[in-house]
């Protein structure tokens, strides 16, 4: 079984609590908005998906350049 590092478990963490938050919005949204301004659930739908997706490629970037600076040969 594959062991995870430490920033893939609290960005695990964060995407959990992330997508039920923004979750819970739209669904406040869609439930009390009348009208047009339920083409607003959408917003907090895209941002549940992007951000976490954005912040994992973030982090997994400067682990990436993290550990090629403590392999550089001296």
């Amino acid at each position: 079984m594959r062991k995870f590092a430490l920033w893939q478990k609290l960005w695990l963490l964060f995407a959990v609590i992330w997508g039920v938050l923004s979750a819970l919005q739209a669904i406040t949204i869609y439930a009390f908005a009348e009208g047009l301004e339920r083409d607003k659930v959408w917003r907090p739908l895209i941002l549940g998906v992007a951000v976490p997706v954005v912040v994992y490629l973030l982090a997994w970037g400067w682990n990436s350049l993290r550990k090629r600076k403590t392999q550089a040969p001296k």
